[in-house]
């Protein structure tokens, strides 16, 4: 059965060719929020208000919302709840929210901070989390922080102490009702690691979230949003991309930009059809292409020479 959306029947909310992605839509947010809310103690609530907006949910149609890395000040992830005031008008059971935020958790007296990826219901009940891995040196942690911090140094992106790596990074399962998706979390950065970002490639898609406010008015962001290119070539999959103060993007397994949103501009684009190729050589074997084409090589080279000699 498949669902008509402006007169046109659309893949994505049919039984797609991705298998287990029908019946919603997945509507990625691009905003240009000032990091000032992090210094200038500005209300969240403002910047919630600001990012609803952003998102136009639709009561009727079933929507995954992916908001970015980061973006709301001074809220960890158990304390979201308490701003549910805020999405009842406007979410329903229709929705799901994906967003960056800061989660913690205390073990023998001693707290640890991490950069996470949560996934809440409409009320606001955490259903999935994800905490980053692959940290930034000096922006999310503190290297000898022990001693650095001694002499007044400390990471660039919070104010309390180095955020904790996670354990692993696991493929996130959605399964509900309403939606079911496998998708593979990367936040910020981790989407420039070359061949180490997945150990299979039993998932639908990736999503990609960052805050890219950090780069000011450099060419980073450009250059961060073009490794997310090539991420989607390696894997063969969707790269679903949300970013604050840079570029959102929907890029096909081909690495085509479907669509955008350019830097210091703020929208959300709608993920509702998809392409499927087959699983691309590098996503089942990662860089151990490389050590195989060096090892040709060398036996060329060695055949080569013998014959030479002979």
């Amino acid at each position: 059965m498949c669902k008509k959306f402006g007169g046109k029947f659309l893949p994505f909310l049919c039984k797609s060719s991705v298998e287990g992605l029908y019946g919603f839509w997945l509507r990625i947010i691009g905003s240009n929020i000032s990091l000032d809310r992090f210094y200038r103690d500005i209300d969240p609530v403002s910047v919630i208000n600001d990012l609803i907006v952003i998102s136009d949910p639709e009561k009727e149609e079933k929507t995954i919302f992916v908001w970015p890395e980061g973006i709301l000040p001074d809220i960890s992830q158990k304390d979201l709840v308490k701003y549910n005031w805020l999405f009842k008008e406007r979410f329903n059971d229709n929705h799901l929210l994906v967003i960056g935020i800061n989660s913690q958790s205390n073990n023998q007296k001693v707290t640890n901070f991490y950069n996470s990826l949560s996934i809440y219901d409409h009320n606001l009940k955490l259903i999935k989390s994800y905490k980053k891995i692959n940290l930034v040196p000096f922006g999310e942690f503190l290297p000898f922080e022990n001693v650095l911090k001694k002499i007044g140094l400390k990471s660039i992106t919070n104010n309390y102490q180095s955020f904790s790596k996670g354990d692993s990074r696991d493929i996130i399962k959605i399964q509900n009702k309403n939606f079911s998706l496998k998708f593979l979390p990367l936040i910020c950065y981790e989407i420039i690691y070359s061949g180490k970002i997945f150990n299979n490639n039993d998932f639908d898609l990736i999503i990609n979230i960052s805050e890219d406010g950090w780069f000011g008015k450099s060419v980073g962001p450009q250059q961060h949003f073009t490794h997310s290119i090539f991420r989607s070539i390696e894997s063969g999959k969707y790269i679903l991309r949300s970013a604050n103060n840079g570029i959102a993007a929907i890029i096909n397994p081909l690495g085509d930009i479907e669509q955008k949103i350019d830097f210091g501009k703020s929208g959300h684009i709608d993920f509702y059809e998809s392409k499927k190729i087959q699983p691309t050589i590098f996503s089942q074997h990662g860089n151990k292409i490389f050590i195989i084409l060096i090892l040709m090589y060398i036996f060329l080279i060695i055949s080569f020479n013998r014959n030479k000699n002979e």
